[in-house]
């Protein structure tokens, strides 16, 4: 338990809360945000990337051009963030719009070689930086790790589907 586990237990004490569930999301913020925040600092501001155009770049480059409604979910974005995200890999020309054939109000994004380019460029650098992250754990841990999150992901999507409502 870290200190500040500590504090919260003290300044908490005598109410009746899952302190475990509490420690348990609290962790899996502070260290999605750590690792976002270290990805930014060590790989993606060289190419002047957030981690949500990097994202986005990824999304592109692992699934082909895709209709913006799609980048925007797997991103784990809103579609108007996206929006202002596109207009700025476009300007950069690292994606380019891709109007429905048949329903203007549709539009895919795609990588442009230069898209590609980057991203071909960025990603090992940003996967040597996933393996420091985790290099304190065994391939065994990771692997553990990593099927847990899943398993809370999993959880959480249900969770969202029937609208908050859980049966135990």
């Amino acid at each position: 338990m870290s200190g500040a586990e500590r504090d919260i237990r003290a300044r908490l004490e005598g109410h009746e809360l899952d302190f475990v569930a509490m420690s348990a999301v609290s962790n899996i913020y502070r260290t999605g945000a750590a690792v976002r925040n270290h990805m930014e600092r060590t790989v993606l501001a060289e190419y002047d990337l957030s981690w949500v155009a990097f994202t986005v770049l990824w999304v592109l480059w692992i699934w082909n051009a895709q209709e913006t409604g799609h980048v925007a979910a797997e991103a784990g974005i809103t579609k108007g963030t996206l929006t202002g995200v596109i207009k700025t890999l476009q300007s950069r020309k690292l994606i380019r719009r891709i109007p429905h054939r048949d329903d203007r109000r549709r539009v895919s994004i795609g990588l442009t070689r230069a898209g590609t380019r980057m991203i071909e460029e960025v990603f090992p650098q940003f996967n040597q930086q996933e393996s420091l992250a985790v290099s304190t754990l065994s391939a065994t841990d990771q692997l553990e790790l990593a099927r847990l999150l899943r398993l809370v992901l999993a959880h959480i999507h249900d969770v969202d589907e029937n609208e908050g409502v859980v049966t135990p």
